[in-house]
């Protein structure tokens, strides 16, 4: 553990727990500079444009899969054409074909923490080790493991810093951003998606249902342990 990123990491959050994103981003990129890189999940470009604002040409990384829905990938695509980051693109170490012949066909239906663990966890902790501090999009509404959720944290696992700028936001408040603002949206938000993952473990969800009640349906599972 390192005690000097931990006890940064309280002071923070004590200081900073009712800033605003962009004040919580502009600290992060002041105090980390190029060891600072964001996550997106590409279900839409907030969280990259507010970061592009604050910090133009800053590294924001995505966890390609080789699962993801084509809208996902033309999402990714486009907020990187349009927006000043540098895209970092991880892969596991794996092709999807070479982790059937090892670990059988279907990992995701099978043994879908197995399947994370390799395909998401191992990339993302792979890049980060080049990383002080992350900044991810959790938001507290978003599932009761994420209700807890500050603003900067220790994360412990990996010796870093984490900033979740926008645990707060609603999910009004983040379509506000996004109306105001011109931000690109996956376009499976528009077809019943409004929580996207993995193509073969994301279904479409009912009006007024759980937004996240279409990730890993049926698997009793809510996390894909990114953030556990």
């Amino acid at each position: 553990m390192s005690t000097d990123l931990k006890t940064l990491a309280e002071e923070a959050n004590e200081r900073l727990a009712d800033a605003s994103a962009q004040e919580v981003l502009a600290w992060a990129h002041e105090t980390f500079g190029p060891e600072l890189v964001v996550t997106a999940s590409m279900a839409d470009g907030a969280l990259p444009h507010l970061a592009a604002e604050v910090a133009p040409g800053i590294d924001v990384l995505f966890l390609d899969t080789g699962y993801h829905f084509v809208e996902t990938i033309g999402t990714r695509d486009a907020v990187a054409a349009t927006l000043p980051i540098n895209l970092i693109n991880a892969t596991p170490k794996q092709t999807v074909e070479e982790q059937d012949a090892e670990y059988g066909k279907d990992l995701f239906a099978t043994a879908p923490d197995k399947c994370c663990a390799l395909r998401k966890v191992e990339p993302l902790n792979r890049v980060l080790s080049g990383y002080k501090a992350w900044v991810t999009g959790v938001r507290r509404e978003e599932a009761p493991t994420r209700a807890n959720t500050q603003v900067v944290e220790y994360d412990e696992k990996r010796d870093m810093v984490k900033l979740n700028p926008i645990a707060p936001w609603t999910q009004e408040d983040l379509d506000g951003y996004i109306t105001d603002n011109g931000v690109l949206v996956n376009l499976l938000q528009y077809d019943g998606y409004p929580s996207i993952g993995c193509q073969p473990c994301t279904k479409q969800v009912a009006p007024g249902e759980d937004p996240r009640s279409g990730r890993w349906a049926g698997q009793g599972k809510i996390e894909c342990g990114l953030h556990t």
